[in-house]
């Protein structure tokens, strides 16, 4: 399957450069590029891709501010961060505005290829520096570790760590999609998480959860 992505970033130089390395990846296909964030989520209702690169600082209408608005418009594609900031207030406020994953541009150009990849298969990408900011940025106090979650929430949370998407969870666990998506939402409650990706990076940081409640 070819993986249709569209790039919307404000930099020409850096736009042309991730669209040669999509064209050089047979994987890939880029479905569209855009120079701002307007005119990024027009294109994203015509053009059909799985997943959406988007730059963070960018004038008008920032990468936030068109994340929020792919999400509200209903865009079915992967939305990924893709900026030069590794800010920790950046990193918190993309995920909670429904970020599929943060990537800083100093990537290697194979291993962002890579992580689009992981991203379209329904994992959550995180470069390792990013992780750690955002999980201190949560930083659950140590109570929270056993916060009444029950055995088939602690189920679902081991494998939402693992990247999946809820109709992988769905068939792995042999529940349905609506049953998962019950599970998460009290899950987040517990948590108080706004984004399953802040559930992922809170369960990868305190592996203590999964220690039956006594």
């Amino acid at each position: 399957m070819t993986i249709r992505i569209l790039l919307i970033d404000d930099h020409p130089l850096f736009r042309k450069g991730v669209a040669q390395l999509v064209r050089d990846d047979e994987e890939l296909e880029l479905a569209g590029e855009a120079s701002d964030g307007e005119t990024g989520v027009a294109m994203a209702a015509t053009v059909d891709a799985d997943l959406i690169l988007i730059d963070l600082h960018m004038r008008a209408m920032n990468g936030i501010e068109t994340l929020r608005a792919l999400k509200a418009q209903g865009a079915h594609a992967r939305c990924v961060m893709l900026t030069m900031s590794d800010n920790e207030l950046d990193v918190l406020e993309a995920m909670r505005a429904g970020a599929d994953g943060y990537l800083l541009k100093e990537l290697e150009p194979e291993e962002l290829c890579q992580r689009i990849k992981q991203s379209v298969r329904g994992a959550v990408v995180l470069e390792d520096n990013v992780a750690g900011l955002l999980a201190h940025a949560l930083n659950a106090p140590p109570a929270i570790l056993h916060a009444g979650f029950t055995e088939r929430e602690r189920e679902i949370l081991c494998v939402l760590a693992d990247g999946r998407s809820n109709k992988q969870i769905a068939r792995l666990l042999d529940i349905s999609d609506a049953t998962v998506k019950v599970h998460i939402k009290h899950l987040l409650r517990k948590l108080n998480v706004t984004s399953r990706l802040e559930a992922a990076v809170w369960a990868l940081q305190n592996p203590r959860f999964r220690e039956p409640q006594s």
